[in-house]
């Protein structure tokens, strides 16, 4: 690894649809472009030579608005990049549906701690010279119909990879595909290799050169989550040459191209982002080899202001080596709970400010932020209003913030929110809830270091990884959740959080997690949070020093630059 300040040239190419930079900047939805920026953070961080590659997206995701029912609608996410970034010299085309559609990229330097700088290019088709509707392929994240969807990946892994060669980035040796929406780039690279478009004269030895530059991370653990575009479809945006080496490559399982096969068939390491990831990823792919590299999360990113200067005090090596972070055993749990504290007061100050709900800083408080899925299950907290009630009253009060978007087109999953807000209702002047309408970045680290217990409650086998826990470690601040994704390595039970059910292979029912999640709250965790409050701050205390020290992007990318990058 380089840890030289100059900006070297690249060897790694890191493609994802959506990559968090900066609150400023919405060109993110959740936990998979926050994970990437998180990864080129940690990239600048330890001197890897890389360059991220996404889109504008324009007007980003979307802003949430939520009245006082809980009923979510959207707004455009616009920002302007002309006045952010540095625009790139070069433009590249690429053909979609026999249109020649322009491209052309914006810089962000990501510098790391050593002064060391990763580049991001972010692509754009908002040019004159293409047609009204080819402007807008860079626009939303996430957003328009299948056919829209399938355009914006070809400008992605297509586009990506002849603007990197545009612009002179000849020495990448790994082109890393963070999920399937790149997986087009794969037929960029042959094309490159063939020295033009005629892709049906490829041999074996030209598909197996393109597969040695590819690695891919699955994030996907069921099917149903796998980019999928009908024959028809691909035939028509890509043309019949690059369709038909798709065809003869099964890629296009059941009628259409599934760009998961895709990425698989043309990457000589592929890995899952948990350890049981891995294993359901396998069982689902079982002709692919499939390894293992549990996510992280960017230490000095995620951990609170009040939680950095003591660990810049106690622990001054923590930045460069999280390793480190192992050594928060040796801080007293005084100065742990101080600096929680002092977090905690900033994050109920901000949630009054937004929501108008007036927090009581000494009451026992839980977090709760993701996407509004289904199979999250965010409201399993409110399965039974009446233990959570007789808690409260009995045991100590308690107090729950939530945060969280549903996808536009996901009524289910609005309909949880609405749920929440009802268990609000129900529950005023028993249970305080507030509900932090268009969780971002900012609200994620606030939300993270300042409450006193990160709920998670995936529906299992579903939750691939899951990071927002380890955000929370990192500030102190314990888990309870379902034994699930990360959490399946991470849970020391009673030691750094504890767990919902009994894990296993046979997934248990709503009704009996839930139990298991009451019992805990009432037998154990309450009672431990305002009676023994020591024992509590020993909990977080090893949070931090076992859970924080591991689950970083720094430990992450060592592993991927070890056994992806550098690998054969």
């Amino acid at each position: 690894m380089n840890t030289s300040s100059a900006l070297t040239t690249p060897e790694v190419a890191y493609f994802s649809m959506e990559i968090a930079l900066d609150p400023s900047v919405p060109t993110y939805s959740g936990g998979l472009g926050v994970l990437a920026g998180d990864t080129l953070r940690s990239g600048a961080d330890l001197g890897v030579p890389m360059i991220g590659v996404t889109l504008v997206h324009r007007k980003g995701y979307f802003r949430q608005r939520l009245d006082r029912h809980g009923r979510q609608s959207e707004e455009s996410a616009q920002w302007n990049p002309e006045a952010t970034l540095e625009a790139c010299e070069s433009k590249v085309t690429v053909n979609i549906a026999g249109r020649s559609v322009q491209i052309r990229a914006w810089n962000w330097n990501i510098k790391g701690i050593g002064g060391f700088r990763v580049p991001v290019l972010l692509l754009d088709t908002d040019l004159a010279e293409n047609s009204d509707w080819d402007r807008r392929l860079t626009d939303y994240l996430y957003g328009g119909d299948g056919y829209y969807r399938m355009c914006q990946e070809v400008v992605l892994g297509i586009g990506g990879v002849r603007m990197l060669a545009s612009l002179g980035y000849t020495g990448i040796r790994s082109f890393h595909m963070n999920e399937g929406h790149a997986a087009l780039l794969s037929l960029a690279l042959l094309e490159q290799r063939l020295g033009g478009p005629n892709l049906g004269a490829a041999t074996q030895e030209d598909l197996e050169a393109v597969r040695r530059q590819c690695v891919f991370t699955t994030h996907t653990p069921v099917p149903a989550g796998h980019d999928q575009f009908s024959r028809d479809q691909m035939r028509q945006v890509l043309g019949p040459d690059m369709a038909g080496v798709l065809e003869v490559t099964h890629c296009c399982p059941e009628e259409a191209l599934n760009m998961t096969f895709l990425a698989l068939r043309f990457s000589r390491y592929v890995n899952g982002v948990a350890m049981q990831h891995g294993d359901i990823s396998q069982s689902m792919f079982p002709h692919y080899p499939i390894h293992s590299i549990t996510n992280g999360v960017h230490a000095a990113t995620w951990t609170s202001s009040a939680f950095r200067a003591l660990f810049d005090q106690h622990l001054p090596d923590w930045r460069h080596d999280n390793l480190y972070l192992r050594y928060a055993i040796k801080i007293s749990v005084e100065k742990i709970e101080k600096a929680h504290m002092e977090s905690k007061r900033l994050l109920l100050a901000e949630v009054e400010t937004k929501t108008g709900h007036a927090l009581d800083d000494h009451a026992f408080t839980i977090g709760f932020a993701r996407r509004a899925a289904t199979y999250k299950r965010t409201d399993l907290l409110f399965w039974n209003p009446d233990r959570l009630r007789w808690i409260s009253k009995h045991i100590g009060p308690l107090q729950v913030i939530y945060g969280g978007k549903a996808h536009p087109k996901d009524e289910a999953g609005k309909a949880l929110i609405r749920r929440i807000f009802e268990a609000a209702e129900h529950l005023r002047g028993e249970v305080q809830i507030a509900y932090v309408e268009d969780y971002d970045l900012t609200w994620g680290s606030r939300m993270t270091s300042g409450v006193d217990l990160w709920l998670n409650t995936p529906q299992r086998p579903y939750e691939a990884s899951g990071t927002s826990g380890m955000k929370a470690a990192l500030n102190g601040v314990p888990s309870l959740s379902i034994l699930d994704g990360w959490w399946i390595e991470g849970c020391l039970e009673g030691v750094t959080g504890w767990a919902i059910g009994h894990g296993g292979e046979a997934a248990e029912d709503s009704a009996s997690e839930a139990a298991s999640m009451y019992d805990k709250l009432e037998s154990l965790i309450v009672p431990m949070f305002y009676r023994q409050r020591s024992a509590y701050a020993e909990v977080m205390r090893h949070a931090i020093a076992i859970n924080g020290s591991f689950f970083n992007t720094q430990r992450m990318l060592s592993q991927y630059v070890a056994r992806a990058y550098d690998g054969s």
